[in-house]
């Protein structure tokens, strides 16, 4: 196991990967194809061209990008010589995923002041490309609700959603994407938040 110092040092790398590779790549003149990926060199030129930063090395890089997020997901992919986000992205060209079909019932975290929107409008991506939503109620919280005490667990009925021509995607083992979820396929219920609920942006 990593010391605390080394521990810290390769969180703050996973929060600058999520700056590049989910909300700001053009700040830094990285390119990103359609599905999301960068080149790997390319990466670690930025890392390595900014003081904070310049300790870094492809390995660290890799590590980061094996590790869990805080939602127990992971949060980047490598492959070969590229890396990508799994999910989140909030700039403005549309990654690419593959279509899927959904599990019966997926979930989504959602802070209480939206209940009324979310009867009226359904679930939509505020902020993000995509709606996220997951097959575990607590991943789903977590990564829904990064700063409300008491969310709400939102209950789609993907199965029925996809029957009516809505399009999912997957974004991981247990998360799945979607541009929008209609209010007739959702649920409110009540919840309480797991103690150590954070946000894996």
């Amino acid at each position: 196991m990593g010391s605390v110092m080394e521990d810290r040092r390769l969180a703050k790398l996973g929060k600058f990967l999520a700056l590049i590779l989910r909300h700001q790549p053009e700040r830094f003149a990285l390119a990103l194809d359609e599905q999301g990926w960068a080149s790997l060199t390319e990466v670690l030129a930025i890392l390595n061209g900014l003081p904070n930063f310049r300790w870094a090395t492809l390995a660290d890089v890799r590590n980061v990008a094996a590790a869990d997020g805080e939602a127990g997901v992971h949060r980047f992919e490598v492959q070969g010589d590229r890396i990508r986000a799994c999910y989140g992205h909030s700039f403005d060209r549309l990654i690419a995923y593959e279509p899927c079909t959904p599990p019966p019932v997926l979930y989504y975290g959602a802070p209480r002041p939206a209940i009324d929107s979310i009867r009226q409008r359904g679930l939509l991506p505020i902020g993000r490309q995509y709606v996220h939503l997951s097959t575990d109620p607590d991943t789903a919280l977590r990564l829904g609700t990064p700063q409300s005490e008491v969310p709400l667990l939102v209950r789609v009925r993907a199965a029925e959603a996809y029957a009516a021509g809505i399009t999912f995607y997957s974004a991981g083992e247990t998360v799945y994407l979607a541009r929008t979820i209609p209010a007739q396929f959702v649920a409110l219920g009540d919840v309480s938040a797991p103690a150590d609920a954070r946000s894996a942006r």
